[in-house]
Protein backbone atom coordinates (compact mmCIF):
# COMPACT_ATOMS: atom_id res chain seq x y z
CA UNK A 1 0.00 0.00 0.00
CA UNK A 2 1.46 3.48 -1.06
CA UNK A 3 2.24 5.89 1.63
CA UNK A 4 -0.61 8.15 3.03
CA UNK A 5 -0.36 11.24 2.93
CA UNK A 6 -1.39 13.91 6.07
CA UNK A 7 -5.11 14.45 5.22
CA UNK A 8 -5.55 11.00 4.64
CA UNK A 9 -4.13 10.02 8.10
CA UNK A 10 -6.58 12.50 9.34
CA UNK A 11 -9.55 11.07 7.75
CA UNK A 12 -8.78 7.70 8.56
CA UNK A 13 -8.59 9.22 12.51
CA UNK A 14 -11.84 10.94 12.36
CA UNK A 15 -13.17 7.27 10.61
CA UNK A 16 -12.42 5.80 13.61
CA UNK A 17 -13.79 8.64 15.56
CA UNK A 18 -17.34 8.29 14.49
CA UNK A 19 -17.31 4.70 14.91
CA UNK A 20 -16.24 5.19 18.80
CA UNK A 21 -19.82 7.03 18.67
CA UNK A 22 -21.37 3.88 17.51
CA UNK A 23 -21.81 5.46 13.67
CA UNK A 24 -21.57 3.19 10.90
CA UNK A 25 -19.73 5.19 8.47
CA UNK A 26 -20.59 2.77 5.66
CA UNK A 27 -24.24 1.70 6.68
CA UNK A 28 -25.98 -0.96 4.90
CA UNK A 29 -29.90 0.18 5.29
CA UNK A 30 -31.70 1.97 2.09
CA UNK A 31 -31.87 5.44 2.55
CA UNK A 32 -35.09 7.03 0.78
CA UNK A 33 -34.79 9.82 -1.32
CA UNK A 34 -37.87 11.92 -2.30
CA UNK A 35 -35.95 15.10 -3.39
CA UNK A 36 -33.34 15.91 -5.94
CA UNK A 37 -31.46 19.45 -6.11
CA UNK A 38 -32.79 19.26 -9.86
CA UNK A 39 -36.17 19.26 -8.55
CA UNK A 40 -35.68 22.50 -6.86
CA UNK A 41 -36.70 25.65 -9.93
CA UNK A 42 -39.84 23.72 -10.53
CA UNK A 43 -41.04 22.31 -7.03
CA UNK A 44 -39.71 24.94 -4.80
CA UNK A 45 -42.34 25.02 -2.13
CA UNK A 46 -41.45 27.31 1.53
CA UNK A 47 -41.62 24.72 4.10
CA UNK A 48 -41.45 22.02 2.29
CA UNK A 49 -40.14 18.97 3.81
CA UNK A 50 -37.87 17.16 1.87
CA UNK A 51 -35.08 13.73 1.87
CA UNK A 52 -31.78 14.49 -0.02
CA UNK A 53 -28.74 12.41 0.16
CA UNK A 54 -25.02 13.43 -1.82
CA UNK A 55 -21.77 14.97 -1.46
CA UNK A 56 -20.76 17.72 0.75
CA UNK A 57 -19.15 19.57 -1.75
CA UNK A 58 -18.30 23.01 0.68
CA UNK A 59 -18.71 24.16 3.97
CA UNK A 60 -18.78 27.53 5.96
CA UNK A 61 -19.37 26.78 9.86
CA UNK A 62 -19.98 30.16 11.26
CA UNK A 63 -20.26 28.87 15.27
CA UNK A 64 -23.85 27.38 16.12
CA UNK A 65 -24.85 27.50 12.39
CA UNK A 66 -23.17 26.39 9.23
CA UNK A 67 -23.82 26.73 5.32
CA UNK A 68 -23.20 23.53 2.81
CA UNK A 69 -23.64 22.71 -0.51
CA UNK A 70 -24.57 19.28 -1.07
CA UNK A 71 -24.14 17.58 -5.18
CA UNK A 72 -26.25 14.57 -5.81
CA UNK A 73 -27.06 12.85 -8.84
CA UNK A 74 -28.74 16.32 -10.84
CA UNK A 75 -27.11 18.98 -9.31
CA UNK A 76 -25.50 21.17 -6.26
CA UNK A 77 -28.09 22.68 -3.51
CA UNK A 78 -27.56 25.21 -0.56
CA UNK A 79 -27.77 23.52 2.85
CA UNK A 80 -28.21 25.27 6.23
CA UNK A 81 -27.14 23.58 9.47
CA UNK A 82 -28.30 25.36 12.46
CA UNK A 83 -26.77 23.57 16.03
CA UNK A 84 -30.31 24.08 17.80
CA UNK A 85 -32.31 22.29 15.10
CA UNK A 86 -30.34 19.43 14.76
CA UNK A 87 -29.44 19.02 18.34
CA UNK A 88 -33.05 20.08 20.21
CA UNK A 89 -32.13 18.30 23.69
CA UNK A 90 -29.11 19.01 26.06
CA UNK A 91 -26.81 17.12 24.10
CA UNK A 92 -24.70 19.22 20.75
CA UNK A 93 -22.39 16.10 19.52
CA UNK A 94 -24.15 15.68 16.93
CA UNK A 95 -23.34 18.92 15.99
CA UNK A 96 -20.52 19.83 17.38
CA UNK A 97 -18.59 16.84 17.14
CA UNK A 98 -19.65 14.85 14.35
CA UNK A 99 -20.77 17.42 12.00
CA UNK A 100 -17.88 20.30 12.65
CA UNK A 101 -14.94 17.94 13.62
CA UNK A 102 -15.55 14.40 11.96
CA UNK A 103 -17.05 15.21 8.32
CA UNK A 104 -15.00 16.72 5.44
CA UNK A 105 -15.62 17.49 1.77
CA UNK A 106 -16.51 14.40 -0.04
CA UNK A 107 -18.49 12.74 2.52
CA UNK A 108 -21.98 11.18 1.40
CA UNK A 109 -24.58 12.00 3.95
CA UNK A 110 -28.61 11.96 3.95
CA UNK A 111 -30.44 14.47 5.39
CA UNK A 112 -33.88 15.65 6.33
CA UNK A 113 -34.79 19.62 5.80
CA UNK A 114 -37.66 21.89 4.73
CA UNK A 115 -37.11 24.47 2.17
CA UNK A 116 -37.08 27.96 2.62
CA UNK A 117 -35.18 31.20 1.21
CA UNK A 118 -32.32 33.13 2.96
CA UNK A 119 -32.01 36.31 3.04
CA UNK A 120 -30.45 36.93 0.14
CA UNK A 121 -32.88 35.10 -1.73
CA UNK A 122 -30.87 31.35 -2.10
CA UNK A 123 -34.01 28.62 -1.72
CA UNK A 124 -31.79 26.55 0.95
CA UNK A 125 -32.68 23.45 2.53
CA UNK A 126 -32.75 23.80 6.67
CA UNK A 127 -31.11 20.75 7.85
CA UNK A 128 -33.30 19.39 10.80
CA UNK A 129 -31.38 15.81 11.00
CA UNK A 130 -28.53 14.09 9.01
CA UNK A 131 -27.08 10.46 8.61
CA UNK A 132 -23.79 9.55 7.91
CA UNK A 133 -23.80 7.10 4.38
CA UNK A 134 -19.72 7.38 3.64
CA UNK A 135 -17.07 8.58 5.21
CA UNK A 136 -14.22 9.60 2.13
CA UNK A 137 -10.72 8.42 2.76
CA UNK A 138 -9.28 10.78 0.27
CA UNK A 139 -9.62 14.52 -0.25
CA UNK A 140 -11.23 15.78 -3.36
CA UNK A 141 -8.81 17.96 -5.89
CA UNK A 142 -11.59 21.36 -5.25
CA UNK A 143 -10.90 24.14 -8.45
CA UNK A 144 -10.58 27.39 -6.73
CA UNK A 145 -11.18 31.01 -7.86
CA UNK A 146 -9.96 34.05 -6.67
CA UNK A 147 -11.51 37.73 -6.66
CA UNK A 148 -10.01 38.27 -9.94
CA UNK A 149 -11.32 35.41 -11.75
CA UNK A 150 -7.97 32.93 -11.74
CA UNK A 151 -8.79 29.32 -11.70
CA UNK A 152 -6.50 27.59 -9.04
CA UNK A 153 -5.93 23.63 -8.38
CA UNK A 154 -7.80 23.03 -11.34
CA UNK A 155 -8.69 19.12 -12.16
CA UNK A 156 -8.37 19.65 -15.40
CA UNK A 157 -4.73 17.65 -16.62
CA UNK A 158 -6.51 14.91 -19.56
CA UNK A 159 -4.17 11.50 -18.46
CA UNK A 160 -5.48 12.25 -14.70
CA UNK A 161 -9.35 13.15 -16.00
CA UNK A 162 -9.29 9.85 -17.50
CA UNK A 163 -7.47 7.64 -15.36
CA UNK A 164 -9.59 9.00 -12.25
CA UNK A 165 -13.32 9.99 -14.37
CA UNK A 166 -15.11 9.29 -11.11
CA UNK A 167 -13.44 12.69 -9.42
CA UNK A 168 -13.74 14.30 -12.92
CA UNK A 169 -17.26 13.83 -12.74
CA UNK A 170 -17.35 15.03 -9.30
CA UNK A 171 -15.79 17.89 -10.00
CA UNK A 172 -16.07 19.38 -13.63
CA UNK A 173 -19.92 19.25 -13.93
CA UNK A 174 -19.57 20.00 -17.43
CA UNK A 175 -18.24 16.86 -18.40
CA UNK A 176 -21.14 15.00 -16.66
CA UNK A 177 -23.48 16.72 -19.77
CA UNK A 178 -21.41 14.86 -22.23
CA UNK A 179 -22.27 11.59 -21.34
CA UNK A 180 -25.96 13.03 -20.46
CA UNK A 181 -26.01 14.20 -24.18
CA UNK A 182 -24.55 10.75 -25.21
CA UNK A 183 -27.65 9.12 -23.53
CA UNK A 184 -29.70 11.36 -25.42
CA UNK A 185 -28.47 10.56 -28.99
CA UNK A 186 -28.47 6.58 -28.89
CA UNK A 187 -31.93 6.52 -27.19
CA UNK A 188 -33.11 8.64 -30.30
CA UNK A 189 -31.07 6.16 -32.50
CA UNK A 190 -32.91 3.44 -30.65
CA UNK A 191 -36.52 5.18 -31.02
CA UNK A 192 -36.14 6.02 -34.87
CA UNK A 193 -35.44 2.68 -35.33
CA UNK A 194 -38.08 0.73 -33.56
CA UNK A 195 -40.40 3.29 -34.79
CA UNK A 196 -40.06 1.99 -38.27
CA UNK A 197 -40.06 -1.53 -37.11
CA UNK A 198 -36.65 -3.06 -37.00
CA UNK A 199 -35.63 -5.09 -34.18
CA UNK A 200 -32.46 -4.31 -31.67
CA UNK A 201 -30.68 -7.51 -31.48
CA UNK A 202 -27.16 -9.07 -29.97
CA UNK A 203 -24.26 -10.89 -31.94
CA UNK A 204 -21.33 -12.86 -30.59
CA UNK A 205 -18.46 -10.55 -29.44
CA UNK A 206 -15.66 -13.63 -29.29
CA UNK A 207 -16.03 -14.76 -33.12
CA UNK A 208 -14.21 -17.85 -34.73
CA UNK A 209 -13.88 -15.58 -37.60
CA UNK A 210 -12.97 -11.95 -37.36
CA UNK A 211 -15.36 -10.71 -40.22
CA UNK A 212 -17.32 -7.42 -41.62
CA UNK A 213 -14.15 -4.88 -41.51
CA UNK A 214 -10.85 -4.66 -42.70
CA UNK A 215 -8.96 -4.22 -39.58
CA UNK A 216 -6.34 -6.25 -37.26
CA UNK A 217 -8.18 -8.05 -34.56
CA UNK A 218 -7.60 -8.94 -31.08
CA UNK A 219 -6.59 -12.83 -30.53
CA UNK A 220 -7.95 -14.95 -27.54
CA UNK A 221 -7.93 -18.45 -26.86
CA UNK A 222 -11.03 -20.57 -25.41
CA UNK A 223 -9.82 -23.27 -23.46
CA UNK A 224 -12.77 -25.90 -23.16
CA UNK A 225 -12.83 -25.39 -26.83
CA UNK A 226 -9.24 -25.50 -27.43
CA UNK A 227 -9.42 -23.27 -30.25
CA UNK A 228 -8.49 -19.56 -31.54
CA UNK A 229 -11.26 -17.12 -31.01
CA UNK A 230 -11.40 -13.39 -31.98
CA UNK A 231 -12.72 -10.24 -30.41
CA UNK A 232 -15.23 -8.73 -33.28
CA UNK A 233 -13.96 -6.20 -35.20
CA UNK A 234 -17.43 -5.77 -36.58
CA UNK A 235 -20.77 -7.01 -36.26
CA UNK A 236 -21.81 -7.05 -39.90
CA UNK A 237 -21.81 -10.79 -40.98
CA UNK A 238 -23.93 -12.06 -38.13
CA UNK A 239 -26.47 -9.04 -38.52
CA UNK A 240 -26.49 -10.36 -42.44
CA UNK A 241 -27.45 -13.80 -41.54
CA UNK A 242 -30.48 -12.83 -39.81
CA UNK A 243 -31.90 -10.91 -42.92
CA UNK A 244 -31.54 -14.44 -44.41
CA UNK A 245 -33.43 -15.66 -41.74
CA UNK A 246 -36.45 -13.17 -42.12
CA UNK A 247 -35.95 -10.44 -40.06
CA UNK A 248 -36.89 -7.37 -42.40
CA UNK A 249 -34.83 -5.22 -40.49
CA UNK A 250 -32.16 -5.55 -37.78
CA UNK A 251 -29.81 -3.09 -35.93
CA UNK A 252 -27.34 -3.76 -32.50
CA UNK A 253 -25.34 -1.08 -30.86
CA UNK A 254 -22.22 -2.37 -31.05
CA UNK A 255 -19.01 -3.02 -29.30
CA UNK A 256 -15.89 -4.01 -31.43
CA UNK A 257 -12.34 -3.78 -31.20
CA UNK A 258 -9.67 -3.07 -33.24
CA UNK A 259 -5.78 -3.74 -32.12
CA UNK A 260 -4.75 -0.84 -34.16
CA UNK A 261 -3.25 2.78 -33.07
CA UNK A 262 -4.88 5.07 -30.53
CA UNK A 263 -5.10 8.77 -31.28
CA UNK A 264 -7.67 11.57 -30.99
CA UNK A 265 -10.25 9.66 -32.65
CA UNK A 266 -9.38 6.70 -32.72
CA UNK A 267 -10.10 3.98 -29.09
CA UNK A 268 -9.28 0.59 -29.68
CA UNK A 269 -12.41 -0.58 -28.08
CA UNK A 270 -15.44 1.59 -29.54
CA UNK A 271 -19.17 1.92 -30.43
CA UNK A 272 -20.87 1.45 -33.70
CA UNK A 273 -24.52 0.92 -34.43
CA UNK A 274 -24.95 -1.40 -37.41
CA UNK A 275 -28.49 -1.21 -39.25
CA UNK A 276 -29.77 -3.57 -42.00
CA UNK A 277 -32.69 -3.09 -43.87
CA UNK A 278 -34.01 -6.14 -46.31
CA UNK A 279 -35.17 -5.04 -49.85
CA UNK A 280 -33.49 -1.21 -49.78
CA UNK A 281 -30.45 -0.30 -51.31
CA UNK A 282 -27.63 2.37 -50.79
CA UNK A 283 -30.00 5.19 -52.08
CA UNK A 284 -32.55 4.47 -49.31
CA UNK A 285 -30.12 4.80 -46.70
CA UNK A 286 -28.70 8.31 -47.49
CA UNK A 287 -32.33 9.29 -47.06
CA UNK A 288 -32.61 7.36 -43.93
CA UNK A 289 -29.39 8.60 -42.63
CA UNK A 290 -29.91 12.20 -43.60
CA UNK A 291 -33.75 12.15 -41.74
CA UNK A 292 -32.11 10.31 -38.21
CA UNK A 293 -29.00 12.77 -37.78
CA UNK A 294 -31.46 15.65 -38.41
CA UNK A 295 -33.84 14.30 -35.89
CA UNK A 296 -30.57 13.64 -33.16
CA UNK A 297 -29.65 17.14 -34.09
CA UNK A 298 -33.02 18.54 -33.05
CA UNK A 299 -33.33 16.14 -30.24
CA UNK A 300 -29.77 17.49 -28.88
CA UNK A 301 -29.27 20.83 -29.92
CA UNK A 302 -33.13 22.05 -30.76
CA UNK A 303 -31.78 22.87 -34.45
CA UNK A 304 -30.46 21.29 -37.12
CA UNK A 305 -27.40 23.76 -36.91
CA UNK A 306 -24.27 22.34 -34.23
CA UNK A 307 -21.15 24.26 -33.43
CA UNK A 308 -17.79 22.14 -33.92
CA UNK A 309 -14.67 23.76 -33.32
CA UNK A 310 -14.87 26.74 -35.51
CA UNK A 311 -17.25 25.18 -37.94
CA UNK A 312 -21.06 25.33 -38.22
CA UNK A 313 -22.16 21.71 -39.52
CA UNK A 314 -25.77 22.11 -40.60
CA UNK A 315 -27.68 18.61 -40.29
CA UNK A 316 -30.55 20.04 -42.26
CA UNK A 317 -30.97 17.14 -45.61
CA UNK A 318 -30.36 16.37 -48.22
CA UNK A 319 -26.79 16.30 -48.10
CA UNK A 320 -24.14 16.65 -51.51
CA UNK A 321 -23.10 13.49 -52.96
CA UNK A 322 -19.64 13.16 -54.56
CA UNK A 323 -18.23 9.89 -56.18
CA UNK A 324 -14.84 9.05 -54.55
CA UNK A 325 -12.46 9.38 -57.67
CA UNK A 326 -14.13 12.55 -58.71
CA UNK A 327 -13.37 13.72 -55.43
CA UNK A 328 -9.65 12.67 -55.68
CA UNK A 329 -9.37 14.36 -59.26
CA UNK A 330 -10.35 17.40 -57.42
CA UNK A 331 -8.32 17.63 -54.86
CA UNK A 332 -5.08 16.22 -56.67
CA UNK A 333 -5.46 16.80 -59.87
CA UNK A 334 -5.11 13.19 -60.81
CA UNK A 335 -7.56 10.92 -62.81
CA UNK A 336 -6.92 7.71 -61.03
CA UNK A 337 -9.81 5.76 -62.51
CA UNK A 338 -8.19 3.89 -64.67
CA UNK A 339 -4.69 3.02 -63.02
CA UNK A 340 -3.85 -0.09 -62.40
CA UNK A 341 -1.69 -1.15 -58.70
CA UNK A 342 1.88 0.23 -59.78
CA UNK A 343 0.52 2.78 -61.26
CA UNK A 344 -1.30 3.70 -57.76
CA UNK A 345 1.61 3.18 -56.04
CA UNK A 346 3.38 5.95 -58.03
CA UNK A 347 0.73 8.17 -58.04
CA UNK A 348 0.97 7.52 -54.04
CA UNK A 349 4.41 8.12 -53.47
CA UNK A 350 4.74 11.62 -55.77
CA UNK A 351 1.84 12.73 -53.46
CA UNK A 352 4.03 12.32 -51.26
CA UNK A 353 2.27 9.50 -49.24
CA UNK A 354 4.00 6.82 -47.60
CA UNK A 355 3.01 3.49 -49.00
CA UNK A 356 4.57 -0.48 -48.77
CA UNK A 357 4.02 -3.52 -51.44
CA UNK A 358 1.09 -5.20 -48.90
CA UNK A 359 -1.05 -2.01 -50.37
CA UNK A 360 -3.07 -3.03 -53.34
CA UNK A 361 -5.36 -1.12 -55.56
CA UNK A 362 -8.12 -0.47 -52.88
CA UNK A 363 -5.66 0.18 -49.61
CA UNK A 364 -4.13 2.38 -52.06
CA UNK A 365 -6.97 4.61 -53.19
CA UNK A 366 -8.24 4.51 -49.94
CA UNK A 367 -4.59 6.10 -48.36
CA UNK A 368 -4.98 9.16 -51.41
CA UNK A 369 -8.36 9.76 -50.37
CA UNK A 370 -7.61 9.84 -46.78
CA UNK A 371 -4.36 11.84 -47.08
CA UNK A 372 -5.58 14.48 -49.71
CA UNK A 373 -9.36 14.77 -49.38
CA UNK A 374 -11.00 13.70 -46.64
CA UNK A 375 -10.21 17.10 -44.15
CA UNK A 376 -11.61 18.95 -47.05
CA UNK A 377 -15.39 18.01 -46.32
CA UNK A 378 -16.44 19.50 -43.08
CA UNK A 379 -20.34 20.06 -44.31
CA UNK A 380 -22.42 16.26 -44.26
CA UNK A 381 -21.28 15.02 -47.60
CA UNK A 382 -22.02 11.16 -48.90
CA UNK A 383 -18.66 10.03 -50.73
CA UNK A 384 -19.86 7.48 -53.39
CA UNK A 385 -19.40 4.51 -55.68
CA UNK A 386 -16.12 2.85 -53.71
CA UNK A 387 -14.15 0.86 -56.39
CA UNK A 388 -14.90 -3.03 -56.09
CA UNK A 389 -11.40 -3.62 -54.63
CA UNK A 390 -12.20 -1.21 -51.56
CA UNK A 391 -15.32 -2.94 -50.93
CA UNK A 392 -15.13 -6.49 -50.75
CA UNK A 393 -18.99 -7.03 -49.43
CA UNK A 394 -20.46 -4.26 -51.62
CA UNK A 395 -22.63 -5.13 -54.86
CA UNK A 396 -21.78 -3.80 -58.27
CA UNK A 397 -22.59 -0.15 -59.12
CA UNK A 398 -25.99 -1.19 -61.69
CA UNK A 399 -24.43 1.28 -63.86
CA UNK A 400 -20.33 0.42 -63.96
CA UNK A 401 -19.00 -3.08 -63.14
CA UNK A 402 -15.61 -1.37 -62.00
CA UNK A 403 -17.48 0.28 -58.80
CA UNK A 404 -19.68 -0.79 -55.89
CA UNK A 405 -22.81 0.84 -54.39
CA UNK A 406 -21.20 2.22 -51.23
CA UNK A 407 -20.74 5.35 -49.37
CA UNK A 408 -19.13 6.75 -47.00
CA UNK A 409 -20.64 9.95 -44.52
CA UNK A 410 -18.01 12.39 -44.24
CA UNK A 411 -18.85 15.31 -41.76
CA UNK A 412 -16.24 17.86 -40.43
CA UNK A 413 -13.14 15.73 -42.22
CA UNK A 414 -14.19 12.59 -41.32
CA UNK A 415 -15.85 9.56 -41.23
CA UNK A 416 -19.18 8.77 -39.65
CA UNK A 417 -20.95 6.36 -41.25
CA UNK A 418 -19.86 3.61 -43.38
CA UNK A 419 -22.98 1.93 -45.82
CA UNK A 420 -23.74 -0.44 -48.83
CA UNK A 421 -25.91 -1.90 -51.20
CA UNK A 422 -25.28 -5.15 -49.48
CA UNK A 423 -23.56 -8.37 -51.77
CA UNK A 424 -25.83 -11.15 -51.62
CA UNK A 425 -24.65 -13.02 -54.57
CA UNK A 426 -22.55 -15.88 -53.00
CA UNK A 427 -20.56 -16.73 -55.98
CA UNK A 428 -19.24 -12.99 -56.24
CA UNK A 429 -18.77 -13.06 -52.72
CA UNK A 430 -16.42 -16.12 -52.72
CA UNK A 431 -14.46 -14.17 -55.14
CA UNK A 432 -13.99 -11.06 -52.96
CA UNK A 433 -13.17 -13.20 -49.89
CA UNK A 434 -10.55 -14.82 -52.07
CA UNK A 435 -9.24 -11.56 -53.16
CA UNK A 436 -8.51 -10.67 -49.74
CA UNK A 437 -7.02 -13.74 -48.84
CA UNK A 438 -4.28 -13.05 -51.79
CA UNK A 439 -3.68 -9.43 -50.00
CA UNK A 440 -3.83 -11.16 -46.63
CA UNK A 441 -0.77 -13.56 -47.72
CA UNK A 442 0.89 -10.23 -49.59
CA UNK A 443 0.95 -9.40 -45.84
CA UNK A 444 -2.12 -6.92 -45.14
CA UNK A 445 -2.77 -8.00 -41.92
CA UNK A 446 -5.85 -6.05 -42.51
CA UNK A 447 -7.29 -7.84 -44.91
CA UNK A 448 -10.65 -9.87 -44.14
CA UNK A 449 -10.41 -13.46 -43.62
CA UNK A 450 -12.97 -16.13 -45.50
CA UNK A 451 -16.01 -16.83 -43.64
CA UNK A 452 -17.50 -20.23 -45.06
CA UNK A 453 -20.44 -20.17 -42.86
CA UNK A 454 -21.52 -16.46 -44.05
CA UNK A 455 -20.90 -17.61 -47.28
CA UNK A 456 -23.19 -21.01 -46.77
CA UNK A 457 -25.59 -18.27 -45.17
CA UNK A 458 -25.70 -16.05 -48.47
CA UNK A 459 -26.38 -19.58 -50.90
CA UNK A 460 -29.53 -19.87 -48.64
CA UNK A 461 -30.28 -16.71 -50.15
CA UNK A 462 -30.09 -13.71 -48.81
CA UNK A 463 -33.34 -10.42 -49.96
CA UNK A 464 -31.39 -7.43 -51.49
CA UNK A 465 -30.25 -5.73 -48.40
CA UNK A 466 -28.85 -1.88 -47.71
CA UNK A 467 -26.57 -2.00 -44.60
CA UNK A 468 -24.99 1.24 -42.44
CA UNK A 469 -22.38 1.50 -39.56
CA UNK A 470 -22.26 4.77 -37.88
CA UNK A 471 -19.68 5.35 -35.61
CA UNK A 472 -21.50 6.53 -32.05
CA UNK A 473 -18.26 7.88 -30.42
CA UNK A 474 -17.85 10.14 -33.45
CA UNK A 475 -21.26 10.81 -33.21
CA UNK A 476 -21.00 11.87 -29.97
CA UNK A 477 -17.99 14.08 -30.91
CA UNK A 478 -19.73 15.61 -33.25
CA UNK A 479 -22.93 16.66 -31.22
CA UNK A 480 -21.05 17.53 -28.31
CA UNK A 481 -18.53 20.04 -29.72
CA UNK A 482 -15.33 17.32 -28.14
CA UNK A 483 -12.23 16.54 -30.43
CA UNK A 484 -10.94 14.13 -28.78
CA UNK A 485 -12.55 10.59 -28.42
CA UNK A 486 -11.11 10.42 -25.08
CA UNK A 487 -13.69 12.93 -24.21
CA UNK A 488 -17.01 10.95 -24.81
CA UNK A 489 -15.81 7.38 -23.19
CA UNK A 490 -16.32 7.33 -19.65
CA UNK A 491 -13.21 4.89 -19.33
CA UNK A 492 -10.51 5.67 -23.02
CA UNK A 493 -7.86 2.84 -22.76
CA UNK A 494 -4.83 4.16 -21.25
CA UNK A 495 -1.14 3.30 -21.18
CA UNK A 496 0.02 1.42 -17.70
CA UNK A 497 -0.40 3.90 -14.70
CA UNK A 498 3.50 4.65 -13.70
CA UNK A 499 4.28 3.83 -10.20
CA UNK A 500 6.30 7.12 -7.95
CA UNK A 501 9.15 5.49 -6.58
CA UNK A 502 9.69 6.67 -2.97
CA UNK A 503 12.88 7.68 -2.52
CA UNK A 504 15.25 8.26 0.80
CA UNK A 505 16.93 11.51 0.85
CA UNK A 506 20.65 10.64 0.32
CA UNK A 507 18.92 8.36 -2.58
CA UNK A 508 17.28 11.98 -3.94
CA UNK A 509 20.66 13.63 -3.92
CA UNK A 510 23.09 11.29 -5.55
CA UNK A 511 20.49 10.88 -8.34
CA UNK A 512 20.56 14.33 -8.61
CA UNK A 513 24.31 14.08 -9.03
CA UNK A 514 24.18 11.47 -11.21
CA UNK A 515 21.48 13.61 -13.64
CA UNK A 516 24.01 16.36 -13.22
CA UNK A 517 27.40 14.84 -13.94
CA UNK A 518 28.17 13.31 -17.66
CA UNK A 519 29.56 10.80 -17.76
CA UNK A 520 28.55 9.71 -14.25
CA UNK A 521 31.92 8.09 -13.48
CA UNK A 522 30.83 6.07 -10.61
CA UNK A 523 33.69 7.26 -8.28
CA UNK A 524 33.41 11.03 -8.97
CA UNK A 525 29.54 10.77 -8.27
CA UNK A 526 30.32 8.80 -4.89
CA UNK A 527 32.91 11.39 -4.12
CA UNK A 528 30.35 14.55 -5.29
CA UNK A 529 27.99 12.71 -2.87
CA UNK A 530 30.03 12.92 0.43
CA UNK A 531 28.51 9.99 1.98
CA UNK A 532 30.13 7.19 4.47
CA UNK A 533 30.71 4.00 2.72
CA UNK A 534 27.87 2.50 4.35
CA UNK A 535 25.39 5.07 3.32
CA UNK A 536 26.70 5.26 0.18
CA UNK A 537 26.06 1.43 -0.63
CA UNK A 538 22.60 1.73 0.79
CA UNK A 539 21.94 4.40 -1.80
CA UNK A 540 23.43 3.20 -4.54
CA UNK A 541 21.64 -0.37 -3.96
CA UNK A 542 18.74 1.47 -3.12
CA UNK A 543 18.45 3.27 -6.33
CA UNK A 544 19.29 -0.01 -8.41
CA UNK A 545 16.59 -2.14 -6.67
CA UNK A 546 14.24 0.28 -7.30
CA UNK A 547 14.80 0.39 -10.95
CA UNK A 548 16.02 3.84 -10.67
CA UNK A 549 19.87 3.77 -11.73
CA UNK A 550 21.74 0.95 -13.16
CA UNK A 551 25.69 0.62 -12.75
CA UNK A 552 27.41 -0.32 -15.80
CA UNK A 553 31.08 -1.52 -16.55
CA UNK A 554 33.15 -1.06 -19.71
CA UNK A 555 36.64 -0.68 -20.90
CA UNK A 556 36.73 2.39 -19.17
CA UNK A 557 35.79 1.71 -15.74
CA UNK A 558 32.31 1.86 -13.78
CA UNK A 559 29.48 4.33 -14.72
CA UNK A 560 26.12 4.57 -13.41
CA UNK A 561 22.90 5.00 -16.10
CA UNK A 562 19.53 6.31 -14.94
CA UNK A 563 16.79 4.21 -16.29
CA UNK A 564 13.75 6.23 -15.90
Amino acid sequence: MAKLSEQELIRREKLEGLRKRGINPYPAAQFHVDFFAGNLPKQYKEGKKVILAGRLMSRRIQGSASFAELLDSTGRIQLYFNRDEICPGEDKSLYNEVYKKLLDIGDIIGLEGTLFTTQVGQQTVKVSHFTVLNKSLRPLPLPKTDAEGNLYDAFNGPELRYRQRYVDLIVNPQVKNTFLQRSKITTTIRDFLTEKGYLEVETPILQPIPGGAAARPFVTHHNALNTKLYLRIANELYLKRLIVGGFEGVFEFAKDFRNEGMDRTHNPEFTVMELYVAYKDYFWMMETTESLLERIAQEVHHGTEVEVGDHKINFKAPYPRVPILEAIKTHTGVDVSQMNEEELRKTATELGIEVNETMGEGKLIDEIFGEKCEHHFIQPTFITNYPKSMSPLTKEHRTNEKLTERFELMVNGKELANAYSELNDPIDQRERFEAQLALSEKGDDEAMFIDQDFLRALEYGMPPTSGIGIGIDRLVMLMTNNSSIQEVLFFPQMKPEQKTVELTEEEKMVLQHIKETHPAVLTAIKEKAGLSNKKWDKAIKGLGQKKVVQVVKNEEGLFIEVLK
